[in-house]
């Protein structure tokens, strides 16, 4: 199975692997560290799917499974429509581009704090799908705060001003789009494992970019200050 507590360990473990060593091979272009640190985050959540995997399959108590089960959620639906708007956010460092990516840092921010709250009111559950995990946390009006809660992630990503953070906007707004309307209560489990696959894949990206270069200035001849790149 490609959606499995294998795939999920394997994948999570690759992608963990893959931010750790582009956070090392930046070579001075820090404003990709979110990009870069994002993986890490990403290949961290679907290692913590496989315990939740393991509980619906028996294999670990049930303890274990609601608190992998809550952390899970907690990210996929609270942290991240707020979390990547800020990420792109802080390291855009044209002034009008952030101005630009602020509506849709307000609207995770509401869209997170709908999410937290439909997950405290009511139950929240996971249950065993074919290649998949379906999560339910009682949400009303689910289609209008899953639009939103795309609006927020993707519509910051295609927002910024590098390439890469753009490319990754647009791929998963294609992807995430399909999987809403294929399986509904999928969304979380699937998107968030293909979520962490491109991520990683523009973490490589950057691990073989190269860094940009340093500036100096070099008095000539003629007493006038000339910048250099070294």
């Amino acid at each position: 199975m490609c959606f499995s507590p294998e795939g999920d360990l394997v994948g999570g473990t690759t992608v963990l692997l893959i931010g750790i060593d582009a956070c090392r091979h930046l070579r001075g272009r820090r404003e990709y560290l979110a990009m870069a640190v994002l993986p890490i985050v990403f290949g961290l959540h679907q290692i913590d799917e496989t315990f939740v995997w393991w509980w619906l399959q028996g294999h670990v108590p049930r303890s274990v499974g609601t608190v992998a089960m809550w952390i899970y959620l907690l990210f996929a639906m609270v942290a991240l429509p707020t979390l990547v708007p800020l990420l792109v956010s802080l390291f855009e460092p044209n002034r009008l581009r952030r101005v630009i990516i602020l509506p849709f840092l307000l609207l995770g921010l509401f869209t997170s704090g709908v999410m937290f709250e439909a997950m405290l009111a009511d139950r929240v559950t996971a249950h065993l799908r074919p290649f998949h995990i379906g999560y339910s946390i009682g949400l009303k009006n689910g289609i209008l705060f899953v639009g939103l809660y795309i609006i927020a992630t993707c519509g910051s990503l295609i927002a910024s001003g590098f390439r890469p953070v753009i490319i990754f906007g647009f791929a998963n707004l294609i992807a995430v789009i399909g999987l809403a309307k294929l399986n509904a209560d999928g969304f979380a489990s699937l998107w968030c494992f293909y979520a962490a696959i491109v991520s990683g894949a523009i973490a490589l990206h950057l691990r073989g970019g190269r860094p940009h270069p340093r500036r100096s200035l070099q008095i000539s001849r003629d007493g006038r200050a000339q910048e250099l790149k070294v």
